[in-house]
């Protein structure tokens, strides 16, 4: 393997004709390595300076370079779990003339004799006036490391110092840790999906989310297994893959839901069977316990004759209740994530750590259940295509949702009006879509120069409206997961109740916008505790604008080439109201 040539790379160095830099004698080559099968990631992304290496501003000098404590270890850890590795690095000391080429050559030569080669070097020379795509928080660099090391930015993850780096990941659709240094703004360290100490402790965090999600294929089919997710239609979406890793081992795979999460449920491959149950200690507005009901529902459990239960959860809420219910149904074997001790209610208790995205939650608690992925299978967000409705409006524009179940996570209104207003007057066509409840907000909002979608659509109808897009602007609600599962970008304004990481649009590109150190952060309110709505109400809509393009979505934008199949056409488009932008 060679390293790439290029502005500011290090010298073409054959790896296999060089003495052993892979791993370092304080590294076991075998210690993080993973069984066979679907891996979150193929290649770890590094920003060089505070990352990597001491920051010195505009370094041409290979003698100041001084690794950051543990790198070189932390960086064997990643080569001896089989992962690339790629620097990616703005570098504009080079356009302002602080250094040549050259010395960025041999600065960047002396990074690698330091802590060992990188199968790519991206480097962006340009500085901030260029309008360059390269220079992060562009995605560039992210885009053509992962084009170099053979890989999408999917399954990338970076590590950076900066806002800049967590942008330009999100971007690109790559995950993202951050390892602040003193000169990280506070709120660059609040709106990181996930922040960590250093780098050895980011390292950490993306073998241990690799491990959590590891494991064997099954080596038998396992029956009949129940299924369990019980809340609305997002968090069913977020939990497909574990659904999927589920339905690759089981003969057949029956699935309880509530009432919220039932249409979702309907779009997700891998489910024979539907069963709809509210559950009083899962719904958000719950009716009392009813022991009827409750009889009724052991009953109807027992009827299943399932062989096993996997029951997922939400990171707050408790599997118990329905465990005993599972007992008394004579469900032999049950799975599911718990802090509080089970007793005998179950058979695998397994446990995750805070912040992990919820998609790798339900995947690792399927694995500890054994069952993993198939061969071929993105551990992302996935919908049935054949269950979509035809398109009711031809393709090419932008999708706004201002309305959410709950209301912190909406879009307030009169900002919801003003981002159709600027996106009207930049050219893009806007579609404004919400429940049979919202038409009135959907008329208001789309008055501004949408087109008003409200109440005309069910969650089908709403993914194959979604699939037709060049992105969804939308908070923190189901259709920023519809989004994710048909591969359209988003411009996230995420309200901080809940953490980003955790529930953000997943392996998508993404733009997070918001105060994301509102006195609301972390509080998992269902109304706003703070008057006026500040996390999101400050967006100012030309932010969206700056977001749509720097994800690379053009006024009138084609879908995705990945969501134009779920957005097919079998008909006339339906007639629409409300006003078309010019």
């Amino acid at each position: 393997m060679f390293t790439p040539r290029g502005v500011g790379n290090p010298p073409a160095v054959r790896r296999d004709h060089e003495r052993d830099q892979c791993r370092s004698a304080r590294v076991d080559p075998g210690a993080d390595r993973f069984p066979p099968g679907p891996r979150l990631f193929d290649a770890v992304l590094l920003d060089r300076d505070g990352t990597l290496v001491e920051d010195v501003p505009y370094n041409g000098d290979p003698e100041k370079v001084r690794p950051l404590p543990g790198a070189r270890e932390a960086l064997d850890r990643l080569r001896a779990a089989g992962l690339r590795l790629a620097v990616v690095t703005n570098q504009s000391g080079l356009a302002r003339g602080f250094f040549t080429a050259d010395q960025l050559r041999r600065v960047n030569a002396r990074v690698e004799e330091l802590l060992g080669p990188f199968d790519s070097w991206q480097i962006c020379p340009h500085g901030e006036p260029d309008g360059c795509a390269c220079r992060k928080p562009a995605p560039g660099l992210v885009h053509a490391a992962a084009a170099a090391l053979g890989t999408t930015p999917r399954r990338c993850v970076l590590v950076g110092d900066i806002g800049a780096d967590m942008i330009a990941a999100g971007a690109a659709g790559a995950a993202a840790v951050m390892v602040p240094t003193p000169a990280t703004r506070p709120a660059e360290v609040a709106a990181a999906p996930r922040v960590v100490a250093d780098l050895p402790a980011a390292v950490t965090e993306i073998l241990d989310r690799m491990a959590l999600v590891a494991g064997p294929a099954p080596t038998r089919r396992r029956g009949r297994v129940l299924v369990v997710r019980s809340d609305a239609a997002g968090d069913v979406l977020v939990t497909g893959p574990g659904i999927r890793a589920v339905a690759a081992g089981a003969d057949r795979v029956v699935l309880l839901c509530g009432p919220r999460g039932r249409a979702a449920a309907e779009l997700l491959p891998g489910i024979d069977q539907i069963i709809e149950w509210p559950l009083p200690w899962i719904d958000g507005d719950p009716a009392p316990v009813d022991p009827t009901d409750i009889r009724h529902l052991t009953d109807r459990l027992a009827e299943i004759a399932a062989d096993e239960a996997v029951v997922f959860t939400s990171y707050h809420q408790s599997p118990l209740p329905l465990a005993l219910l599972l007992r008394l149904a004579g469900v032999p074997r049950i799975s599911a994530i718990s802090d509080d001790y089970p007793g005998s209610l179950l058979d695998v208790r397994h446990r995750v750590p805070v912040g992990v995205p919820e998609p790798e939650r339900a995947l690792s608690l399927a694995a500890a259940a054994g069952f993993t992925l198939p061969a071929g299978d993105e551990p992302g967000l996935r919908l049935r295509v054949d269950a979509l409705p035809p398109a009711p409006v031809e393709p090419g524009y932008v999708v706004l949702h201002p309305g959410s179940s709950v209301s912190t996570r909406a879009c307030p209104p009169e900002l919801a009006t003003r981002i159709v207003r600027v996106l009207s007057a930049a050219g893009y066509r806007v579609l404004v879509t919400g429940g049979d409840g919202e038409r009135d907000l959907t008329a208001r909002v789309a008055a501004a120069g949408g087109v008003d979608l409200g109440g005309r659509t069910g969650l089908a109808e709403l993914a194959t409206v979604i699939a037709g897009a060049g992105a969804l602007v939308v908070g923190n609600t189901g259709p920023a997961h519809l989004a994710a599962a048909l591969g359209v970008p988003v411009v996230s304004l995420f309200a901080p109740t809940v953490p980003y990481g955790q529930w953000g649009p997943y392996r998508v590109p993404a733009v997070r916008l918001g105060d994301a150190a509102a006195p609301c952060r972390d509080t998992r309110a269902t109304r706003c505790p703070v008057p006026g709505h500040p996390c999101l109400s400050a967006v100012e809509p030309g932010r969206v604008l700056e977001a749509l393009r720097l994800l690379g979505v053009p006024p009138d934008a084609s879908p995705r080439p990945e969501a134009v199949v779920a957005a097919r056409s079998a008909g006339p488009p339906l007639p629409v109201t409300g006003r078309s932008p010019r």
